[in-house]
């Protein structure tokens, strides 16, 4: 029987540990990457860019599809392939595919052009959606900065979302000028990515894997071993984490929410909810100028949820207040709409540092970090596949406001489900477990 799960209790004020050199170094370079990587200046027009290079809808959305499943087929390689050739590396050739992939409509403005460029963006995103976490992590950890990691990764989102209000006002008049614009600064951004990836200290990398290694190991010994590994001991390793691990399952389906539902809304239902309420088109970059704004407000200000919760209760209740202003939106007029939609936003950005700190923190020592947080990413994107194919059934039936109040209830029982395993499980600890220190790290940290 697995062992009883740790309570997530927070814990005293953390120290303060100043950052050194090499932290600050590993901070701004990951600043400069997760903003130009993802930097997709394309994002606001690509569906009238496809229309007028004479795709259907049915095309379209049937390349969106195909992205989502691709994606979820290449987390699990590009996993393994962080872990063993490191995620440094590995975010060196997420960087370089994307260069190509932003290319690919420019030289091919077809179906098949535009496929390639999705396939091989899913291929990028992947190659360094569970890396560019895992190098940061381990990285301040190496230099004992460890403490610093939440607000690291929650500025770097703040500092992309901020960049994309900025740049996306601008994709029209560039269009005017050369049509094919979008894509291009596209594949100059990912590029500038790459400059950042090459300036990344390496140490940091082999400072992190001094610590799996035995006494009297080197951390190039260490590279060295993983190099001669096997993919398929990666992936067993990593299973069995899980499966030894539930406390690591259960933050991994609460951060299901968070993501199927911020994703959901802000990429599919963004513009039907909008229109829905009379909202017309043009105002609709406005109205997503303000919701990331929001976004990114949270996303860079986590610690202002405060420590009277821990983070694992932040994040259920963030949960809630998402499906809260979802089902919300079905009772108010357009100006109630465009507010809960940015209460949407800024419930989303507290939500996702948190949850990646938990992620992380939640992971066991000596695991293949890299591909847990891959195995994380395919269920979240496989729970959105299916989310997406149910949201064009309530849409093709003319049900929007069904399918808010739908899925504001399965957040509900979702989250209210964890919370009883989660009480039932610490119910289960006698006076004395309770007493004992805690092993895991997860509960170890507070928000800031």
């Amino acid at each position: 029987m697995s062992p009883p799960l740790p309570r997530p209790a927070a814990t005293p004020r953390p120290t303060g540990t100043p950052l050194t050199g090499t932290a600050r170094r590993i901070i701004r370079l990951n600043y400069g990457f997760q903003l130009l990587f993802n930097l997709l200046w394309w994002m606001p027009v690509f569906y009238a860019y496809q229309k007028d290079a004479g795709l259907s809808d049915g095309q379209i959305f049937g390349i969106q599809s195909i992205y989502y499943v691709a994606f979820c087929l290449f987390e699990v390689p590009t996993g393994l392939i962080a872990d063993r050739i490191g995620t440094r590396n590995c975010l060196r050739a997420g960087a370089v595919v994307m260069t190509a992939a932003n290319l690919a409509p420019v030289f091919s403005a077809s179906y098949t052009g535009f496929l390639v460029h999705f396939l091989a963006i899913a291929a990028g995103r992947s190659l360094t959606s569970g890396a560019a976490s895992a190098y940061l992590y381990d990285g301040l950890r190496a230099e004992g900065c460890g403490e610093h990691y939440l607000k690291a990764e929650g500025t770097a989102r703040a500092l992309g979302l901020a960049a994309k209000v900025v740049c996306w006002p601008l994709v029209g008049p560039l269009m005017a000028l050369a049509h094919a614009a979008p894509y291009i600064l596209s594949a100059v951004s990912a590029a500038g990515s790459l400059a950042c990836v090459v300036a990344l200290p390496r140490a940091a990398v082999l400072a992190g894997a001094q610590r799996t290694d035995a006494p009297g190991r080197t951390g190039e010994g260490r590279a060295a071993k993983r190099g001669r590994g096997s993919s398929l001991g990666e992936a067993r390793t990593a299973l069995r984490c899980l499966a030894s691990s539930p406390w690591l399952v259960l933050v991994m389906v609460q951060g299901v929410a968070v993501f199927t539902l911020s994703r959901i809304c802000q990429v599919n239902l963004f513009q039907p909810i909008l229109l829905d309420h009379g909202i017309s088109e043009a105002s609709h970059g406005g109205v997503l100028a303000a919701m990331t704004v929001a976004e990114a407000v949270g996303s860079a200000r986590p610690q202002w949820l405060g420590r009277r919760l821990s983070p694992v209760a932040w994040v259920s209740v963030l949960s809630l207040a998402l499906a809260a202003t979802l089902a919300g939106v079905t009772l108010g007029g357009p100006w109630t709409v465009v507010v809960l939609l940015c209460l949407f936003a800024a419930a989303a950005g507290f939500a996702y540092p948190i949850q990646r700190k938990l992620v992380n923190d939640a992971v066991p020592a000596h695991a293949p970090r890299a591909t847990l947080l891959s195995v994380e990413s395919i269920v979240d994107r496989a729970v959105c596949a299916l989310a997406a194919v149910a949201v064009g059934a309530y849409l093709s039936a003319g049900r929007l406001d069904a399918l808010l109040w739908h899925s504001a209830l399965a957040t509900a029982v979702l989250i209210g489900a964890f919370q009883l395993v989660v009480r039932a499980q610490t119910a289960r600890r006698g006076p004395k477990e309770e007493a004992e220190p805690q092993t895991s790290e997860a509960h170890s940290k507070t928000l800031v």
